[in-house]
């Protein structure tokens, strides 16, 4: 049996057999794998995927972020690499590097210009999906985010089948009703495909004037949390509504462009503990 055995892991049955490239390590050694999720679209999926990378990047963990949202791409403009591309080094793609702690991939990395619309049916989707997870040259990695399109379709779906039923999804929500009632198909998406959740954010949840201080729930709150109690996973925290965290996305520098007392911040840091 050793034929079967990957040249740089040693690891019976390994994706990567074949490829001993000393810049890549196996899909078996991304350590952890965290698939950000939602049912329903607007949600600030996005950001919240960004910042969660950045925070565990800033904390030490040697992370990837992949971007798979193949038609709307906007990881590039939040993390502030808008215009780069990713280099080509037989067999392996490239990524781009954030920080020395944080590689990012993204389609937006690839295509000719901004305006590009990527016009594609689900195998082609599936196929590239397939080629950022197995074919992208990561390096050993604490921690691989994944941010998905919104729904239960063929990315996300994709994008489990191909990790594993070690990948864990964290679910984003904003308050309302509405959106409550997508991203618990999202739940169920989960329990069916058999990855386990590791838990709710609550997105959007209240705004605090910043001249009077009087907190507003515009979109309702706790509705996350309600949700996590009725289906039994854990609740990981709300993140309020600023106008900071989204020109500082647009700005590129996401979580960087707050200071660390910024209320969005200090959430976004508590979510990442407990994850």
């Amino acid at each position: 049996m050793a034929e079967n055995k990957c040249s740089t892991c040693n690891v019976e049955g390994c994706k990567s057999r074949g490829k001993p490239e000393a810049d890549q390590v196996c899909l078996d050694h991304i350590k952890n794998k965290l698939v950000i999720l939602s049912g329903k679209g607007g949600v600030g999926k996005s950001t919240v995927s960004a910042n969660i990378a950045i925070a565990l990047a800033e904390a030490g963990n040697k992370v990837g972020l992949l971007d798979v949202d193949v038609h709307g791409p906007s990881i590039p403009r939040i993390m502030g690499l808008k215009g780069q591309k990713a280099k080509v080094k037989p067999p392996w793609l490239i990524p781009v590097k954030w920080s020395e702690n944080l590689k990012v991939i993204s389609l937006g990395f690839l295509l000719p210009d901004d305006d590009e619309a990527v016009i594609w049916r689900g195998p082609v989707k599936g196929g590239l999906i397939k080629q950022f997870i197995e074919e992208v040259a990561w390096g050993n990695l604490d921690y691989l985010v994944v941010d998905c399109p919104p729904g239960t379709g063929d990315e996300p779906l994709s994008v489990l089948q191909i990790l594993g039923n070690d990948a864990k999804a964290v679910i984003v929500t904003t308050p309302q009703a509405v959106s409550i009632d997508d991203v618990r198909r999202s739940i169920t998406f989960c329990n069916k495909v058999g990855n386990k959740v590791v838990g709710i954010v609550e997105n959007m949840s209240g705004f605090v004037c910043p001249k009077c201080g009087e907190a507003v729930d515009i979109f309702g709150s706790g509705t996350g949390e309600r949700l996590a109690k009725e289906t039994e996973v854990p609740f990981l925290g709300s993140i309020p509504i600023s106008k900071d965290i989204a020109q500082s996305g647009d700005m590129g520098k996401a979580l960087t462009g707050l200071p660390d007392e910024h209320p969005v911040k200090k959430a976004l840091k508590e979510i990442v503990s407990k994850i």
